[in-house]
């Protein structure tokens, strides 16, 4: 049997970010407007440039999480009576949003992976172990069954994913987050981003 090599570790600047005591690492750059209203369960990342709207609704994400460069969470609102009333927000455990998504949904569950500049529609629905693709936008009051491979404009189910997924996720969010590191007195450029988790689609 084969030895398999620890992954590399991915450093940032420690002047970048602030760890919280349960091991949430923000970016200095992201947004957290009504910060009271934001709650991080732990270990989860915020990269910079991300901007979370707590100032609108509550937002809860879970633990082993990552919110990519540019990330916008915006809860859904709903006009009624004649005002605005906006919908909390609420994200799982062991979830990875790349870069550049907009978020509207109302619940992301745990075990998820939302592509690249992806757009989830206001009050979308994500169940646990879903993946939508990179650019896919989800329609409003989408609901993404567990399993399920949802990706296009209107997004729409593309495929099934394996059972084994809910592990492959939570593996490759603990190892992003394991090697995402402080950078050390002598080492190569930070990095920019947290790598994609190694979770694999299963071929079409």
């Amino acid at each position: 049997m084969e030895a398999t090599s620890e992954p590399p570790a991915q450093y940032y600047e420690k002047s970048e970010f602030i760890e919280t005591h349960t091991g949430n690492k923000v970016g200095r750059k992201s947004i957290l407007c009504g910060s009271q209203n934001i709650r991080l369960h732990g270990k989860t990342v915020v990269m910079p440039g991300a901007m979370i709207r707590g100032d609108l609704g509550a937002v809860n994400v879970g633990k082993y999480s990552v919110i990519g460069r540019n990330v916008v969470i915006r809860p859904a609102h709903k006009r009624y009576q004649g005002s605005v009333a906006f919908f909390p927000v609420t994200i799982g455990d062991f979830v990875h949003i790349e870069e550049d998504c907009i978020v509207s949904a109302t619940s992301i569950g745990s075990y998820v992976h939302v592509g690249r500049g992806a757009v989830l529609g206001r009050h979308s629905v994500l169940k646990d172990c879903c993946w939508v693709e990179e650019g896919s936008v989800l329609a409003p009051g989408t609901v993404v069954p567990p399993f399920t491979i949802f990706g296009g404009s209107p997004a729409v189910q593309k495929g099934q994913l394996p059972e084994c997924f809910q592990e492959m996720q939570k593996e490759a969010s603990l190892i992003n987050y394991n090697t995402f590191l402080p950078q050390p007195d002598v080492v190569a450029a930070p990095a920019t981003t947290i790598a994609t988790p190694a979770t694999a689609l299963p071929a079409k």
